[in-house]
């Protein structure tokens, strides 16, 4: 309620969704668009009502949709965006699809398209298609040093195996999200559950890789041999969302994000042998994301918006203890240097930041942040829980970044004055 009182749900994801994002309030206030994302099947653009929690599907589209008055739904549909008449009573579709661009830029990770509708009848957009990435390789001065793989629109949350040699990343292919594999020769896929499959994380000996799957919006933590010679395993299911994150140097742990009503987000720990139960390591009333073993296990560095803003802290792992703030300005998406004498982060402008750490027993002093460099890296991070860092850190020190290759935002925004495809029939 505008005016305070408890917050309460207004849907309820079905079978093959991971969630319902950019609702739009349609004429009158009670209705709304939603757009559902998940498997081929079930995404879309969805019609819902205050009053009840169920919605249902208008169409299937690449991005969320936009209402036009007095009647028409605008979307994105394979890098165009179109239009079709509306009538929102119903949730029904009629007419033939009227193109509004023929190029429109899309940010497939998300399911947004770069266009608004006003009620007055303007309507904007960017130019563009969908917005690859490309797994690159940098010095610590910011140099390219070559590529991995190949351009991608749906590739995502690197990380690299132990040794250095592979990455494993979440790839969308005919409608299904899956993990890849991807080295120096070849790419192929890890997973081939219907289900969406995502935040790859590897042991630390590289003979497993533990990962997030979901199903019904739920997010279960799952193993697999990398070797791809094994089935799937189930390490831990609950009514919580679970985002896979670091495992321990030791192999007996693993960290990984969930959400709770009252607390947030938060940082758990997955007990990898025995009978032990799961624990938190952060759950206050703020949001703390992206846990991070450090190389030899006894930190975890994790970003909390405890300030106001996102910051990075370490604290001792498994406690007790305090915490040390290593960020000074904001930050995001904490890696370890592989000898544990540094923490990396992504500072609020984008530069890939450097802090160094020095500990003695309990005690840690973390050293001012520098800048090294400033990387067009991809959309990640703090944008939704099913996403990582977009960043790893190999073994010799490199850094592997998916960057945007892609300049959609160099393409002008685009102006429709007057929009009303019926005049023009």
């Amino acid at each position: 309620p505008a005016g305070g009182g408890d917050v309460v749900p207004v849907t309820t994801l079905g079978a093959g969704q991971t969630g319902h994002r950019f609702p739009q309030f349609l004429p009158g206030g009670r209705q709304f668009l939603c757009y559902a994302a998940g498997s081929a099947e079930t995404a879309g653009i969805y019609l819902g009502a205050l009053d009840v929690t169920a919605v249902t599907r208008v169409t299937a589209a690449d991005t969320a949709g936009a209402y036009a008055p007095p009647g028409w739904l605008l979307f994105g549909r394979q890098g165009t965006l179109v239009a079709r008449r509306f009538d929102a009573a119903h949730g029904a579709l009629s007419g033939d699809p009227v193109t509004v661009a023929d190029a429109l830029a899309v940010y497939a990770g998300l399911n947004v398209g770069a266009f608004s509708v006003s009620a007055t009848g303007l309507v904007i957009y960017r130019a563009g298609g969908a917005a690859r990435t490309q797994l690159t390789w940098f010095d610590r001065a910011g140099q390219a040093l070559g590529t991995l793989g190949a351009p991608d629109a749906t590739q995502f949350d690197p990380t690299l195996s132990p040794d250095g040699r592979q990455v494993a990343v979440r790839r969308t292919a005919q409608g299904n999200t899956d993990l890849w594999l991807i080295d120096a020769a070849r790419t192929t896929r890890f997973t081939f559950d219907p289900a969406v499959d995502q935040n790859p994380v590897w042991s630390p000996d590289g003979s497993r890789l533990a990962f997030s799957r979901s199903r019904a919006g739920i997010h279960d933590l799952y193993q697999k041999p990398a070797n791809g010679a094994g089935a799937e395993a189930l390490l831990l299911g609950s009514p919580q969302t679970k985002v896979a994150m670091s495992w321990s140097a030791d192999g007996r742990s693993l960290l990984y994000t969930t959400v709770f009503p009252k607390t947030a987000y938060d940082v758990w720990v997955m007990p990898m042998a025995g009978d032990s139960k799961p624990f938190p390591v952060l759950n206050s009333t703020f949001n703390e994301r992206m846990g991070a073993y450090s190389p030899e296990g006894h930190w975890v560095a994790y970003q909390s918006d405890e300030s106001g803003r996102y910051e990075i802290y370490v604290r001792p792992f498994p406690g007790p203890g305090g915490q040390w703030q290593v960020s000074t300005a904001g930050g995001k998406d904490p890696r370890w240097r592989p000898d544990g004498k540094e923490l990396y982060y992504i500072a609020p402008d984008g530069h890939l930041m450097a802090a160094p750490i020095a500990s003695s027993g309990a005690a840690l002093q973390p050293g001012l942040p520098t800048a090294l460099f400033q990387p067009r890296i991809a959309v990640g991070g703090t944008a939704a829980i099913g996403y990582r860092q977009q960043y790893d850190v190999a073994p010799d020190g490199r850094f592997l970044i998916n960057v945007s290759v892609d300049e959609t935002n160099a393409a002008p925004i685009q102006v429709i004055a007057n929009w009303n495809p019926e005049a023009k029939q």
